[in-house]
Order: C-alpha cells, then structure tokens, then sequence
C-alpha cells in the first residue's frame, strides 16, 4: 500500500494550515485508500491572527506542531522525523502558514527562504524522483527551492502572485479550482484551491482529489 507524508504549516488559515484543504486531502487520501503521516515543525508561528476580525494578536504565541495536532487529531510528528525514505510521495496543504511558518514568502516573495528542515525534505523527495503534491499557496514552496528547474506550477489566477513566483524561473500556469497542473518532468502536481477565496467546498475537493490521483499515479 502506498504511504504518503502529508507536512501541515499550523491551524487555521491566516497563520497556519488551511483547515479545510488539509481535512480534504486527508479526505481524498482515505478515499483512494492508501495511508499517511502528518508532520508539523516544532516551532512558533510567525505570529497569531484572531480569524474572526482578521486581526494579529501581538500577545498571543502558539506553536505550529501544536496547532496542527488540532487537525491531525493528536497523530502527528516533528517535521524533523520526516524521513523520505519511508514514503512514496509528499503533500502540502495550504494557508498562510506556508508562507508565514514554512517559508517567509508572505513577507519575502520571490527572495524568501524556505525552512530548513522543508528545504531538506522536499529536496530528498525530488532527487529520490518521489511526486511532491502542493495545494493553493504551498506552490511557492516549489517555486522558491526548484525555480531554477522551471517546474510548471499553478496558484489558479492569481495574476500578481504568478508574476511573484515567475521571478524564481517557475512557470505559472493558469487553472480552476477543479482542476490541477502536473508537471511529469519534475513530478510536481499543483492545485489552486482557495486561492480563489469564493470557491466552493466541493469545487476545491475535486481539484485536491484530482491531485491526490494525479500525485499517486507519478508514483513509481
């Protein structure tokens, strides 16, 4: 049975992982019946934003394992227990976290940094030739560690933050919500989910499901 690592950025998706895109993915996993891990670093958010008026609470630090234990139910591990060797693919749900906890492209853009213990990772999955799923914003990931490779990979239409991750040498490709990219050079499948903010539940768990199918059939 295939075993995939699924890398969650925090809860809650102003500061952490995207709730529903993460359980989605779960989701589709189940629905595909093939097992997973879910991993968080061991680390502070960047910051915490109150999610009812959008606002950052300066006062309040939370830790980013310890929120993503909220979505996986307690069953997680440190990011730093990741060892590719024991998966066949990886993938990365959304939300701010990913380019406020996994990376600093939130503040950075196309000059960000992508956390250490993540850049190790996901270098170990692509040079193991292993497909790397990314969901809504976790794209820039790819973009900002693989750009010189120009993978093709999507952030739906978001026009502004394409032209962004196009400076890294990634190429954006324009895709609905339903939808995904899958980029079979490099083996990376991508999917805007709510990069769209007024997509639909269902829309978004068609193209996270059609990536998960398309990130298991890259599966050697």
């Amino acid at each position: 049975m295939k075993k995939i690592a699924v890398v969650l950025s925090g809860c809650g998706y102003l500061d952490g992982a995207e709730i529903r895109e993460s359980v989605l993915t779960l989701l589709a996993l189940d629905t595909e019946q093939v097992t997973y891990s879910i991993f968080a670093p061991d680390q502070q958010q960047h910051h915490t934003v109150n999610h009812f008026t959008q606002d950052v609470n300066a006062l309040e630090s939370r830790n980013v394992l310890q929120e993503a234990s909220r979505i996986a139910r307690g069953k997680i591990l440190p990011l730093t227990e990741l060892d590719s060797t024991l998966f066949d693919a990886l993938i990365i749900p959304g939300g701010f976290g990913v380019a406020k906890n996994l990376s600093n492209f939130a503040f950075h853009g196309a000059d960000g940094q992508v956390n250490t213990h993540m850049v190790e990772i996901l270098k170990s999955f692509q040079s193991s030739k292993k497909p790397i799923g990314a969901i809504c914003i976790a794209p820039v990931l790819l973009a900002l560690v693989f750009g010189h490779l120009n993978p093709k990979i999507t952030l739906g239409s978001a026009v502004n933050i394409a032209q962004e991750i196009e400076k890294t040498g990634a190429i954006h490709q324009v895709c609905e919500t339903v939808s995904c990219v899958a980029d079979e050079e490099q083996l990376f499948v991508t999917t805007p989910a709510y990069m769209d903010d007024e997509a639909n539940l269902t829309d978004v768990f068609q193209g996270i499901h059609l990536l998960v199918k398309n990130v298991l059939s890259l599966v050697s």
